[in-house]
């Protein structure tokens, strides 16, 4: 589970899914900085339409719309991420990110080799709980694994911290990038992914990573 995960549905009509936007001047004010200028960017992916939203410093905010059914995933040939624009106008940073998720799901397995972007969200600075256990997650949980909620509070210092993992899955502000989706009950059991509502998401990412470590 996600903190773009609960984010609104997008509110375009589906004939409309289809087209590449680019938001200028939103702003976000984190503690002890001046504000900075967002840029939103959609790609469309085998998941539906995704929002990536970045200033300068970093990436903010990942959000994975889900305005449409995920792609069918099978073992013969790349799938595509497509931003439709150009991105001469986007901050390095973003343009990282979208490279990144581009790569994500054309060829999966290359990602661990690739820069990720920098993060300037609120959730991902500092030393609070939630920060760590996204940074050991983002660290040590790589392309084609899973660890339980229990397992990886152990990771994070506290292992009597499983609801606060849970709820630190809850506020990851960048999908994907950080894997919450990698993050499982000690069952075995794939566990909630969008508060429930994505349920299907993670277990389309889970398959995605590993038939694409067998490529």
């Amino acid at each position: 589970m996600c903190f773009a995960e609960g984010g609104k549905r997008s509110g375009h009509r589906r004939d409309t899914v289809w087209m590449h936007t680019v938001k200028f001047g939103s702003k976000m004010k984190k503690q002890g900085e001046s504000q900075c200028t967002q840029k939103t960017i959609s790609l469309l992916s085998p998941l539906g339409t995704i929002q990536v939203s970045g200033c300068e410093n970093g990436v903010h905010t990942i959000q994975i719309l889900m305005d449409v059914a995920p792609a069918e995933r099978s073992s013969g040939g790349p799938l595509s991420c497509v931003v439709n624009d150009s991105l001469a106008e986007t901050s390095p940073e973003l343009q990282r990110c979208v490279e990144w998720l581009q790569a994500y799901f054309s060829e999966p397995q290359t990602t661990g080799s690739l820069p990720l972007p920098g993060f300037h969200h609120p959730a991902l600075q500092g030393d609070s709980f939630t920060s760590r256990v996204l940074q050991v997650l983002l660290r040590d949980v790589t392309f084609g694994k899973t660890v339980s909620y229990k397992r990886l509070a152990e990771m994070a210092g506290n292992p009597r911290a499983v609801r606060a993992v849970g709820g630190a899955m809850r506020k990851n502000p960048v999908p994907l990038l950080i894997p919450c989706h990698r993050v499982i009950s000690s069952s075995g059991q794939s566990g909630p992914y969008m508060s429930g509502k994505g349920n299907h998401l993670k277990q389309w990412l889970l398959t995605h990573e590993r038939q694409g470590g067998e490529g």
